[in-house]
């Protein structure tokens, strides 16, 4: 493969960030739920108009990673942070998502993205920087782990009506 092309995400990308959200969330835990509480949860988290809203919103940032072609192959979000822990105060930020298509998993660029995130993090300098990951999510707890992010609460998760264990992460800037 060709080196991929990372840039910011632009509102004209509303639809191709909440397509590919859609598609690597089914491919990754889409058969953990009930159709129904699959299909309500891609509604909500996946809406193009909250898509667009988080876009055009001057305190979150994502970045989108194409190949040479212009194929999304994942992006990243992060934003004020919305986790439950009464830690995540004022000015904390969130890494709200890193997805990437599974075909391009376990390349390194997982990584790229991380970076990008953590660059625009490192310039809002914020107390810490937090987020949620699945309780069942062992390869994403390592890769967070091995980027300095600490377990330090948890909560449920709604998919529809399923309520998934959640892990809060939190990493203490070290800008």
């Amino acid at each position: 493969m060709t080196t991929p092309i990372l840039r910011r995400a632009v509102p004209a990308d509303t639809h191709r960030l909440a397509d590919i959200g859609r598609e690597t969330f089914v491919d990754t835990f889409g058969t953990l739920y009930p159709p129904a509480d699959l299909s309500a949860y891609l509604q909500s988290a996946y809406d193009p108009g909250a898509t667009r809203a988080g876009l055009e919103d001057p305190a979150q940032a994502s970045w989108l990673l194409e190949d040479a072609t212009g194929r999304a192959l994942g992006y990243a979000t992060a934003g004020p942070c919305g986790l439950p822990h009464a830690e995540a105060g004022p000015g904390a930020l969130e890494l709200k998502r890193i997805y990437l298509r599974r075909s391009v998993q376990g390349g390194g660029l997982g990584g790229v993205l991380f970076d990008a995130v953590m660059t625009w993090v490192a310039a809002q300098s914020p107390p810490d920087v937090w987020i949620g990951v699945w309780s069942e999510n062992f390869g994403a707890q390592r890769f967070y782990a091995r980027r300095g992010f600490q377990k330090v609460g948890e909560y449920g998760f709604h998919v529809g009506n399923t309520i998934d264990r959640e892990f809060i992460l939190r990493r203490r800037p070290a800008f």
